[in-house]
């Protein structure tokens, strides 16, 4: 009776078919495959401290294991989320009795190590330095921006890439013994598939829902409709702050900026169907109507705010398709950074120049002593002037050289902005 309750739970497929060696791990022939540098650092088993990059369910963790097994190392694993200085003193203490017992060096796997603060980070440091630790970092942030320079110098970062589909079919026929002589056929494994995103482990978890409601229901071959039915609907893969996200929101940006409205829609949809922020890409247009776009079109800042506006009142799905319509209208409207070139060269200007004082002709006078002081002196009002322009007229400080830093393209209502500033521009000159 007390073997009974003695038994362990069958653990998830995922776990069940979690490689044992480098051979069984699907995916990352980058690093993997022959003469590639994790497979010769393997296979030398003399490991170094590193640090995985990539999205959930590419094999961090396992390569965190195997690492251990090649190089026979005791294993610990702590995860930065939950882990604090306490864990972090144990798992060094766990090591120190490793090397000193059985003379046994230690892998730590710290999964999302960039959730460690800096005093936690360093922390690790000398122990990494001193050979007592073979530190392996996963993270899927990048590692430059989150991850402390004296870490990052002391360990070789790799980037690890999403599985693709041929990848996943190859989990799904290591799968097939375990699923209680339940199928998939090929709609259904397309779907699943398709709903796992790359992530392997969110793969396998789909399978194994999928084949265990087919087995309740005595259903040997899983249709692409039973496996959509057995399965809730899934969101693509990014954290919301993290880089998966950016990466789209750049990719949304430069299809807009390059005037192809239809890479621009499917970005809009991949960033909506993983979860994002709609205000975020309304945002990221607005900025892009005027950085991008400009004096080109004026239209296409009102129409950029317009839809952030109307998706406010709608939300989602009918504010969709004000935010698809002014992606469309910016996509195909003429391009100019003119305005964006110009102002950056301003503000570059005033940071290395300085403070200077306005001219006394520029200054308002609201009282008489500052009349008498020549404020506002020899300032010529533009309406009083011939073409309600003030030809020859000084507008910079001082000892500043007028500048021509706006410079308008020959595109869009710009070209005719263009042409005026070029005609003013010369009764400048002949002034």
């Amino acid at each position: 009776m007390s073997d009974l309750f003695k038994a362990e739970p069958a653990p998830p497929l995922a776990e069940a078919l979690r490689p044992k060696t480098l051979d069984e791990v699907v995916g990352q022939a980058h690093l993997l495959g022959a003469g590639k540098p994790l497979r010769l650092a393997f296979e030398a088993k003399k490991l170094h401290s590193f640090i995985l990059w990539g999205p959930p369910g590419v094999g961090k963790t396992t390569l965190g294991r195997l690492a251990a097994n090649v190089s026979n190392s005791k294993f610990i694993a702590i995860s930065a989320v939950l882990a604090g200085v306490k864990d972090i003193r144990q798992a060094i203490d766990d090591a120190r009795a490793a090397l000193d017992l059985h003379g046994k060096s230690t892998v730590l796997f710290v999964d999302e190590i960039h959730r460690f603060n800096k005093a936690q980070q360093d922390a690790l440091l000398p122990h990494v330095e001193s050979g007592l630790l073979i530190l392996v970092g996963g993270t899927t942030e990048h590692p430059g921006l989150e991850v402390n320079n004296a870490l990052l110098s002391r360990a070789q970062v790799y980037t690890l890439q999403p599985l693709s589909a041929d990848e996943l079919q190859q989990l799904y026929e290591r799968a097939v013994p375990h699923l209680q002589g339940v199928t998939l056929d090929a709609d259904a494994l397309d779907l699943l598939i398709g709903f796992a995103d790359g992530d392997g482990r969110r793969f396998l978890n789909l399978v194994d829902q999928v084949s265990t409601a087919a087995y309740g229901a005595t259903v040997a071959v899983v249709s692409g409709e039973f496996a959509k039915g057995a399965t809730s609907p899934s969101l693509r893969r990014f954290d919301k702050a993290g880089d998966e996200l950016y990466w789209q929101l750049s990719a949304f940006h430069k299809s807009l900026r390059g005037s192809q409205p239809d890479a621009a829609l499917y970005w809009l949809a991949r960033v909506l169907d993983g979860g994002g922020d709609a205000r975020q890409v309304a945002r990221r247009m607005i900025a892009m109507a005027s950085e991008d776009i400009g004096n080109a079109d004026p239209r296409a800042l009102q129409l950029a705010l317009s839809a952030a506006q109307a998706y406010d009142r709608l939300g989602s799905p009918e504010g969709e398709l004000a935010l698809a319509q002014a992606v469309t209208y910016l996509a195909m409207a003429p391009k100019s950074n003119a305005t964006y070139t110009a102002w950056k060269q301003a503000k570059a200007f005033v940071v290395e120049d300085g403070s200077r004082p306005v001219p006394m002709h520029l200054r308002n006078a609201p009282t008489k002593l500052m009349k008498q002081m020549g404020y506002g002196a020899d300032y010529r009002y533009a309406h009083d002037e011939p073409n309600a322009y003030a030809a020859g007229q000084h507008y910079f400080p001082d000892g500043v050289e007028q500048r021509r830093w706006y410079q308008p393209t020959d595109r869009g209502l710009e070209m005719k902005l263009g042409e005026k500033l070029a005609w003013l521009r010369s009764l400048d000159d002949d002034a």
